[in-house]
């Protein structure tokens, strides 16, 4: 049987160990090894990866596509797509989402894991179709979480939602590490049993159950697990691909990966992740076991944003505080499962409890709007309390939210004129309007000073010819 792997680390896994620091610079050099290890996909783009990118290391996100493309011919590349969100945190207009889908699979992109925070299926109708219009793999998601009203019986209805939708393969996403070895292979099999379609299973090392839990949902019949190669994996992030390859193809399984390869790409990465750690990027926090994540579900990405928030506010010693109290809002706002962007939403609110001292005393207009509707349907019942608070005796929104926007595009083009000089700087713009037009600022000075340099270069050779 194959098992196909997915690398992780181009993304999720130096997200979930490093908040998503990792420049291109750092990994360039690398990506023609990792397109002949025999991967099925890398994942590469998407996630915290396109805001990171313009936030806090000066890339334009379109153009790091472009290169990884260029390098990596024969592997397909996956990015992770947060459907109505797409890669920002809020809903965007129908237009602006098929814009965007369409342009990552003209830039590059092969494969598109499309969720929702909430498993509201109605907020990934419109990604899986522009993905499928436009020639891209659709991979749809099912957001595993445990709480007094998640079932495998719920589970199981969505995967068959997601096949009926035309999604080509299904991911059960396990952003925190808390899927069990028997959870992991039961509900792959009640999957199996109801969908015809490839179940690929993404889990985090958080709780120490990671490999366990892959080599169980194997057994039940996964077609493919995502891994991170060694130096980047464990902690928040995921298990270490060479274990994983080297422990199924003793067992019989075809994973295609070439070991050698990966020792070549793991001997790569080490110093890469020593930098971080010297500098302090990479918190040796993150690293290790946390089996108290089986009670407050906390992903991986979102406990290194936790850890780096709490530092920036010197309040690192109030940790443990918040991470008890995610528990307790996350049950306040109707048990949503803990992944971007309601993982941050969760955890900023809690933190905000913590550090004020009273719960409430001030509430994130993120979660007014969530509470509102315009994420979507919650799981399950919002405190009563809270949501008479912040709807102050209005009704919340009936209906998918999206249907109430209007298309972002035009007035985005008008807006930023010349300085967009393609479709693709207007959808990072309306994505993330504030540090997109900081990113074009950058990126016109560092033109300027180019062209001055080489004129100065051009200056010094004329008067050296006379």
């Amino acid at each position: 049987m194959k098992v196909n792997i997915t690398e992780t680390v181009l993304r999720d896994a130096n997200q979930s160990l490093m908040a998503t620091r990792l420049p291109e610079e750092d990994f360039d050099a690398i990506l023609q090894t990792m397109d002949q290890a025999g991967y099925a996909s890398i994942e590469c783009w998407g996630g915290a990866t396109f805001d990171s990118c313009l936030r806090y290391l000066n890339e334009d996100p379109w153009q790091r596509l472009r290169t990884i493309r260029s390098k990596v011919k024969n592997t397909k590349l996956q990015m992770l797509l947060r459907g109505q969100n797409l890669l920002g945190y809020h809903h965007y207009s129908d237009d602006t989402v098929r814009r965007f889908v369409t342009k990552s699979i003209e830039n590059g992109m092969d494969i598109i894991r499309i969720f929702d925070a909430l498993n509201d299926m109605r907020n990934i109708r419109t990604a899986v179709d522009a993905c499928l219009t436009a020639g891209g793999h659709a991979q749809g998601t099912i957001c595993y979480t445990t709480s007094p009203i998640h079932s495998l019986q719920a589970f199981a209805a969505l995967g068959k939602e997601i096949e009926a939708m035309g999604c080509q393969s299904l991911c059960v996403k396990d952003m925190a590490g808390i899927m069990s070895p028997k959870e992991a292979y039961d509900l792959i099999r009640a999957l199996k049993d109801s969908v015809s379609i490839p179940v690929v299973v993404h889990t985090h090392a958080t709780t120490g159950l990671g490999s366990m839990t892959y080599l169980k949902a194997v057994e039940a019949g996964a077609d493919g697990i995502d891994c991170a190669i060694s130096s980047f994996s464990g902690g928040t992030s995921q298990p270490p691909t060479e274990s994983l390859v080297y422990t199924l193809e003793q067992l019989g399984y075809d994973t295609g990966v070439d070991s050698k390869l990966l020792k070549k790409i793991n001997d790569f990465f080490v110093p890469v992740k020593n930098k971080y750690m010297e500098s302090k990027t990479l918190d040796p926090y993150v690293l290790g076991t946390k089996a108290d994540a089986l009670v407050y579900q906390i992903p991986g990405g979102m406990l290194s944003n936790l850890v780096a928030q709490l530092k920036a506010q010197n309040a690192i010693d109030r940790l443990d505080e918040v991470l008890l109290e995610t528990p307790q809002v996350r049950k306040d706002l109707g048990y949503p499962p803990l992944v971007t962007p309601m993982s941050q939403m969760v955890g900023v609110q809690a933190a905000t409890n913590v550090l004020l001292g009273e719960r409430y005393k001030s509430i994130g207009k993120e979660i007014k709007a969530y509470i509102r509707g315009e994420y979507g349907t919650a799981p399950g019942p919002v405190n009563q309390e809270l949501a008479q608070k912040v709807l102050d005796g209005q009704p919340p929104i009936e209906g998918r939210y999206a249907d109430s926007l209007s298309p972002e595009y035009d007035d985005a083009k008008a807006h930023l004129k010349d300085r967009a000089t393609c479709e693709e700087d207007i959808l990072s713009y309306i994505a993330f309007p504030a540090q997109a037009e900081a990113y074009f600022d950058y990126r016109e000075k560092k033109k300027e000073e180019e062209e001055f340099a080489k004129a100065l270069v051009t200056s010094y050779s004329i008067r050296e010819v006379k």
